[in-house]
């Protein structure tokens, strides 16, 4: 874990300018600020929340049930999977019991998915704005081993990063644009 976390965590910090491309970084992430690492999280958490949901209201219904082969989860159970794994995440930091509502095995619908994925921001979104760079550095357990709480955080993004990736893949095999490719949709996800 000691050689684990750091390399996750340039993973992290690398992929930044790819959702920043197309627009001014977030404001929480230029400037001189009381608690630097964290706000940088805050604001790369916030334009990845922006980039999945605009994924998701991509998609038509139909796709939903997409599946490009038997061995990987349909469009709507990535998006399940996300939120439920946003619960996990963000329990694990904020020091709670996971809910774990089970998202991807009880919504199917678009209307259904969209609303859950909200919910599980929402409920994240108390374990970003709440840290601070003095408490991100507090140890909490995370699969079995000690990590930094802001480095929860940080694997919550490459989570969600990765499974963005399979959403894109799965948009382009429809012939729809995924949200990182649209100048017009990127321009605002610092707003």
């Amino acid at each position: 874990m000691r050689t684990t976390l750091p390399m996750l965590l340039i993973c992290l910090l690398a992929s930044v300018p790819v959702a920043w491309a197309e627009g001014e970084p977030p404001a929480a992430a230029v400037g001189p600020q009381e608690n630097p690492f964290t706000a940088h999280h805050r604001g790369v958490y916030h334009v990845v929340q922006k980039i999945l949901l605009r994924a998701a209201e991509k998609m038509p219904e139909e796709g939903y049930g997409f599946q490009p082969t038997e061995a990987v989860r349909s469009f709507g159970g990535i998006l399940g999977h996300v939120a439920d794994s946003q619960y996990y995440f963000c329990s694990v930091a904020l020091g709670e019991e996971n809910p774990a509502p089970k998202i991807e095995k009880s919504r199917t619908s678009k209307a259904e998915l969209i609303a859950a994925l909200g919910e599980a921001f929402t409920y994240c979104d108390r374990a970003y704005d709440g840290m601070t760079d003095a408490s991100g550095a507090d140890l909490v357990v995370l699969m079995g081993g000690d990590t930094p709480q802001l480095g929860v955080l940080g694997i919550n993004h490459m989570h969600l990063m990765e499974h963005y990736g399979n959403l894109v893949t799965y948009l382009r095999m429809k012939d729809i644009v995924p949200p990182t490719s649209e100048p017009e949709f990127m321009a605002t996800v610092n707003e």
